[in-house]
């Protein structure tokens, strides 16, 4: 995948002319009809500008909001993680269209919503909606770990249960703490997010 913004004007040209001769959306890679399967989903506020964090109000509402979106195209919300500039989520689904179709219409309501609370009609909120398929039980519980400790490693808490604005808490009550510290250890983040997922 390559980074539009990156890109000399020459590198624009040439990757649309490609992508036009292919068939392809212009200006991201085409999504695969994807099927059953658990999913990492990640989309960050454009630049990574923190417009979820505007509030707490609105970290909350934008939490209640995405399980909501999610209920009817997931058949289990595994772990998610709110945060004031970007999200993850794991979910289990049996259409990723549906998942990324419903998420596209969430993007949108924010949108307008929080441009319209702000005074801000144009500005572009969202900047993507990265998927991932999970691969292995290695990569599904890295994941876990890599979302659940996502607060701690950006330095807004020092303890997954007290970000509030996920799933952790659940997990650490459902789980207990000896098995996830187990399974911490046992699926170490390593350099997860940097490019390793599986």
């Amino acid at each position: 995948m390559y980074d539009w913004r990156s890109m000399t004007d020459e590198e624009r040209a040439a990757a649309l002319a490609a992508r036009k001769a292919q068939g392809h959306p212009w200006h991201r890679p085409p999504h695969p009809c994807q099927g059953d399967g658990a999913y990492h989903l990640s989309a960050a506020g454009f630049e990574h500008t923190a417009v979820i964090g505007h509030s707490p109000e609105r970290m909350a509402e934008c939490e209640q909001g995405l399980l909501a979106t999610l209920q009817p195209h997931a058949q289990e919300r595994i772990a998610w993680c709110i945060l004031p500039n970007h999200y993850h989520l794991l979910v289990e689904t049996a259409s990723l269209k549906a998942v990324l179709g419903a998420l596209g219409q969430f993007h949108g309501r924010t949108s307008f919503q929080w441009n319209g609370e702000e005074n801000t009609r144009g500005r572009k909120v969202w900047y993507k909606c990265a998927d991932r398929a999970i691969r292995s039980e290695r990569h599904f519980w890295a994941t876990v770990n890599y979302i659940h400790h996502n607060p701690v490693h950006h330095g807004y808490v020092e303890q997954w249960q007290d970000w509030p604005y996920s799933s952790a808490k659940a997990y650490l009550d459902a789980v207990g703490r000896d098995e996830a510290g187990r399974i911490w250890l046992e699926y170490p983040l390593l350099d997860y997010g940097k490019g390793w997922d599986i």
